[in-house]
C-alpha cells in the first residue's frame, strides 16, 4: 500500500499553513521557515517555552525520502507531489502530537524533543546520532 496521503493535491503551503495554525494554538513563537538552495522549504523551526526557557525546534520534511519511497512503490509521482505528501505526513503526525498533548500524557518539550536545536543548529537527534550526545555509560 503506498505512503499516507500519496494522493493529496493540497498546496504545501496550505498544509504549513495548518502545521502552523497547531503549533500557535499549543503555544509556540516565532515560527519560521527554512529554505534549501532551491527555495523549497525544508523545515519549519519555531520556538517553545518549557521548565528550562525558550528553545528551538526544527521540524523538517523530507522529501527526497519520500519521493524515493513513492517511486519504489510504483507510484507515479513528480519531487512536488512528493513534498506536497511530505508536508501532509508532518501535518498529520502535528495533528496527532497535540491531541496526546490535549489529553495531558505528554509536554509540548518531550514531543519535540528528538527536534531542539542547540547552540550550533544542530539536533539532539543529530548530536545523538553524530555520537555526541551517548546514552550509554
Amino acid at each position: 500500500m503506498p505512503l499516507l496521503n500519496y494522493t493529496t493535491k493540497v498546496n504545501v503551503y496550505t498544509t504549513l499553513g495548518e502545521i502552523q495554525g497547531q503549533l500557535v494554538k499549543h503555544g509556540a513563537k516565532k515560527i519560521m521557515q527554512d529554505y534549501d538552495d532551491k527555495q523549497r522549504i525544508v523545515a519549519l523551526t519555531f520556538l517553545i517555552d518549557t521548565p528550562a526557557g525558550a528553545r528551538g525546534i526544527r521540524l523538517p520534511a523530507n522529501v527526497d525520502a519520500v519521493h524515493k519511497v513513492l517511486t519504489r512503490q510504483k507510484v507515479k509521482c513528480d519531487r512536488e507531489q512528493a513534498e506536497r505528501v511530505a508536508w501532509r505526513i508532518v501535518k498529520d503526525w502535528v495533528e496527532a502530537q497535540m491531541a496526546i498533548l490535549e489529553s495531558e500524557m505528554v509536554q509540548m518539550d518531550e514531543i519535540f524533543l528528538p527536534y531542539m536545536v542547540n547552540d550550533s543548529g544542530q539536533t539532539l537527534f543529530e548530536a545523538y546520532r553524530s555520537n555526541q550526545l551517548l546514552l550509554e555509560g
